[in-house]
């Protein structure tokens, strides 16, 4: 099966700049919108957020705003009903909250848990807990996971003030810390798991803190760049190493054994996304042009070959797969942006 050549499965967005961070919103009133991060190499970037104009079927920029350095990572706050403040979440320097609305994006909070402030260690990754909206977590590369709570003020006038304080911050890794995925396990408040530079993937419990599970080891020792849960079964999640053209699947019943590995990209996989609606189906994009749809089902017997593949005109460094639209993935290559309806 191949996606080309079919009419408007297809749309298309060409940002002023490489797009590396991307994510869907969630909202429902706020269909086939993404925020886009800029990866500029200097201090100056931004974040654009787009929209598809469902008449012209063209993507319509409806805000820039300035971001200081790359965003490692941009979120839409996990809100489904849409009874939060329209928020998003950008990981570099710091983490940020920002509020959205029709005219401007507005930042509400700054979230630094640096004592010292002439030092600052940059945010790898971060995670917004689904089940409860205000918890998230940060990675950074001081080894250290943190977990922050928000609080939603009263409405003063216009006003939604959003602040956060440190819940609590470990030192999760030996060395630098590169992802962190809450898991939807035991109620899907408590449970996150971590990887990083020491070629680890770690799981925490928050009613557990002083002790973490290694549930896999890379054997090489080489760095693990990404993590990614499963939506559906919080038994299986997936990670990839650093210059990995594949990406290993894991079920923490059974730790340090994968259960499965997809490898027929040509060049090192860059991104990971399981399905929202299927736990049988997942989404790998690297840097061979390829964006790739596995079906695991028959783990932990060999997964020879995708069901689905498409060929970006770059190489990808980011795939999401809207949580809220299961028909649509979105990938960034360049400067661009596609979304691609499976």
């Amino acid at each position: 099966m191949s996606l080309h050549g079919k009419r408007k499965e297809i749309y298309k967005y060409e940002a002023p700049w490489t797009v590396y961070a991307m994510n869907w919103s969630v909202r429902p009133d706020k269909r086939f919108r993404l925020a886009l991060g800029s990866f500029v190499e200097e201090y100056n970037n931004k974040v654009q957020l787009v929209g598809l104009e469902e008449e012209s079927s063209e993507f319509i920029c409806r805000n820039t705003f300035d971001h200081p350095y790359p965003t490692t990572k941009i979120m839409w706050v996990p809100d489904t009903k849409g009874v939060y403040p329209d928020l998003l979440a950008t990981s570099g320097d710091y983490l940020r909250i920002w509020r959205v609305s029709d005219t401007e994006t507005r930042l509400e909070c700054l979230l630094n848990n640096n004592k010292n402030s002439d030092f600052c260690a940059p945010l790898t990754s971060f995670d917004w807990n689904e089940v409860d909206p205000n918890l998230l977590g940060t990675s950074s590369i001081d080894t250290t996971c943190t977990i922050w709570g928000l609080e939603t003020g009263q409405v003063l006038g216009r006003v939604n003030l959003v602040s956060g304080h440190v819940k609590t911050q470990l030192i999760a890794h030996d060395k630098e810390v590169y992802d962190i995925a809450f898991s939807r396990a035991g109620g899907g408040r408590d449970m996150f798991a971590s990887v990083g530079a020491d070629g680890s993937v770690r799981m925490f419990d928050l009613r557990h803190l002083e002790h973490s599970t290694i549930i896999y080891e890379d054997p090489q020792h080489h760095p693990l760049l990404r993590l990614c849960w499963n939506k559906q079964d919080p038994n299986y999640l997936a990670t990839m190493a650093m210059d990995g053209m594949e990406v290993v699947i894991l079920d923490v019943r059974v730790p340090c054994t994968p259960v499965a590995r997809l490898n027929n990209h040509r060049a090192c996989v860059n991104g990971i996304a399981w399905a929202p609606h299927s736990s049988c189906h997942i989404c790998t994009a690297a840097d061979d042009h390829q964006a790739l749809i596995w079906d695991i089902q028959q783990m932990p017997r060999a997964i020879e070959d995708p069901i689905l593949a498409y060929t970006a005109e770059g190489e990808i460094n980011n795939v999401q797969w809207a949580s809220t639209q299961p028909d649509w993935i979105a990938i960034c290559y360049n400067n661009c942006l596609e979304i691609l309806r499976v």
